[in-house]
């Protein structure tokens, strides 16, 4: 009875931060087996950041940014968050690795967290924006107005973040997790509820059912052009919905693990599986792999649409020609 209250008081005098956490993996061996892989894919994705931005500001002048499609815009705005995310997360995992331990000092763990706060808020905001304007412009033809240079959609999508992970540093709410650096995991809890796992289910959940609901118009829209009654105006609508599509779909491969994490972790936190780590460490480290592939299908697309456009050119002028010349045969 004395060891089992002793033992207790020693354990809640000791975990006064996250840094009293054993670190995760250390104990049986699994270490390595949860910071390779995420490395792996950190390392994968960041290249492929990097292809990105290269491929896309290779084709258009940086000059002429804010007259790329809202798409376009879209895949370097998710590569920029994907990019920020990977440094932060792969110096964080590198770091663990090497000395097999929290990171040391506590400046720099909490550096790490404000970063990863940041980089997926900010995805998180993005995309379900993406998810709302596709939604608003397949079922009414409408854009969501981002303002001058987008600063209305990167105030909310950076901005907002940024000063909530700043108020989360300031307040003490950041630090060692157990496996990596975030929202610490003794003191941070709270503020890793509501500014994480709460927000990131909410907005999976209202992607998911926008994505749907997108869809199923884009289905009965695709009929309608297949019937002929196609205006410029409805197909470009039914493109640029299409595409910004494909980033609500990315987002649900990408962070439907996280999610199911944090709903186990608020239900069970004692007994979450060792098979759910490793799916949260891959599946959330493949954004930029997810960002790349969504940007080829959007060139490949652009391109099909540009050969089929060229194509009715050529025919609607093959017509008219066959139109004058008819007439000139009557006539004479």
């Amino acid at each position: 009875m004395n060891q089992s209250t002793s033992t207790e008081a020693v354990t809640d005098k000791v975990l006064l931060s996250g840094y009293d956490l054993p670190l995760y993996g250390l104990a049986n061996g699994q270490l390595l087996y949860i910071h390779i892989p995420a490395l792996t894919c950190i390392s994968i994705s960041f290249i492929c950041v990097v292809i990105v931005l290269t491929l896309s500001f290779r084709r258009q002048s940086c000059r002429t940014f804010f007259r790329w499609t809202r798409s376009e815009r879209f895949i370097v705005y998710l590569a920029v968050c994907d990019g920020g995310f990977n440094v932060a997360h792969f110096t964080d995992h590198l770091h663990i690795v090497i000395v097999r331990d929290h990171v040391y000092p506590k400046e720099l763990c909490e550096f790490y967290g404000f970063n990863l706060a940041l980089f997926i808020s900010a995805q998180n905001l993005m995309v379900n924006v993406v998810a709302i304007n596709a939604f608003v412009l397949i079922y009414f033809s409408k854009q969501i107005p981002f303002g001058k240079k987008d600063y209305r959609l990167l105030l909310w999508t950076f901005g907002a973040p940024f000063l909530f992970s700043a108020i989360a540093g300031i307040l003490g709410q950041l630090g060692p997790n157990g496996s990596f650096c975030y929202f610490d995991g003794v003191k941070g809890n709270m503020a890793n509820l509501f500014f994480t796992t709460v927000p990131l289910v909410l907005i999976l959940v209202s992607n998911t059912v926008l994505y749907i609901l997108t869809w199923i118009k884009i289905h009965k829209e695709t009929k309608r052009l297949h019937l002929g009654d196609s205006s410029q105006l409805l197909s470009a609508n039914f493109t640029a919905a299409r595409n910004m599509s494909l980033f609500v779909l990315a987002f649900f491969v990408q962070w439907w693990a996280m999610g199911m994490f944090g709903v186990w972790a608020l239900v069970e936190p004692d007994h979450i599986p060792q098979a759910v780590f490793h799916l949260v460490t891959t599946f959330s480290n493949i954004g930029g792999i997810l960002n790349l592939i969504v940007y080829l299908i959007i060139r490949r697309r652009l391109i099909l649409r540009k050969k089929t456009l060229k194509k009715r050119k050529k025919e609607t002028q093959g017509t008219e020609m066959s139109a004058i010349a008819s007439s000139n045969d009557f006539s004479l």
